[in-house]
């Protein structure tokens, strides 16, 4: 093998190197550990806010809530 073949081998394990230095230094780099913020989160996987239900679907589900409890409480 040649001269130039390695000085290119070497100059391309170098910048992969680089690479993953900079990719582990920006997941550290906040001194955080664990779960990112909500608002990060959202934003790095293209969710929006937290969903909210309207007060018909509020009135519906607490409707079928009370049927199932009125059922239990018969038997």
């Amino acid at each position: 093998m040649d001269t130039n073949n390695i000085l290119n081998d070497l100059r391309a394990q170098r910048e992969r190197i680089n690479n993953a230095i900079i990719a582990l230094e920006g997941s550290v780099g906040n001194g955080r550990r664990g779960r990112p913020p909500a608002s990060q989160a959202a934003a790095a996987d293209g969710r929006r806010g937290r969903r909210r239900l309207s007060a018909a679907a509020r009135k519906k589900i607490s409707d079928a809530a009370k049927r199932r409890w009125a059922k239990v409480k018969r038997s």
